[in-house]
């Protein structure tokens, strides 16, 4: 949009030429970063306690063979939710069961195919995690 001169010498009337700028250092300014990343990390920590998540991505865990002789070294199966990320997944174990979680791995497995005479079906598939701790910390699973 084209202004005219007339419009423009408005514009300058309303604007208050007094306001001036802080001139702040570099010194200031890192305070004033480190503070707010101060506050960040605080607000995540007061979050961490007070969500539902683990109930929103975990479904149960698979108590298996597998799952029982990778107890030992550590590691831990569950099946979670399709839409689960490893951080979330990261996020519910260390707030349900209040162990440091220290890699997490996660399977896709497949759905497969069932046949009962002439029909055909499917099995539904589902996500697998499997979760190590931090050497020293255990869970105590309990399947449904």
């Amino acid at each position: 949009m084209i202004t005219l001169p007339f419009q423009r010498k408005k514009k300058e009337k309303l604007r208050p030429h007094f306001v001036k700028k802080e001139k702040t250092t570099e010194k200031v300014q890192k305070l004033k970063q480190e503070d707010f990343k101060k506050e960040i990390k605080e607000s995540r920590k007061k979050e961490i306690g007070k969500s539902n998540i683990a109930f929103s991505v975990l479904k149960e865990p698979i108590i298996s063979e597998k799952g029982t002789r990778l107890e030992g070294e550590g590691k831990y199966l569950f099946k979670v939710f399709p839409r689960a990320n490893k951080n979330n997944i990261k996020r519910a174990i260390e707030e349900l069961y209040k162990v440091r979680v220290e890699k997490i791995n996660i399977i896709t497995v497949p759905a497969k195919k069932i046949r009962l005479g002439k029909t055909e079906g499917e099995k539904g598939g589902y996500k697998k995690a499997i979760v190590t701790l931090e050497k020293g910390q255990k869970l105590e699973v309990v399947s449904k």
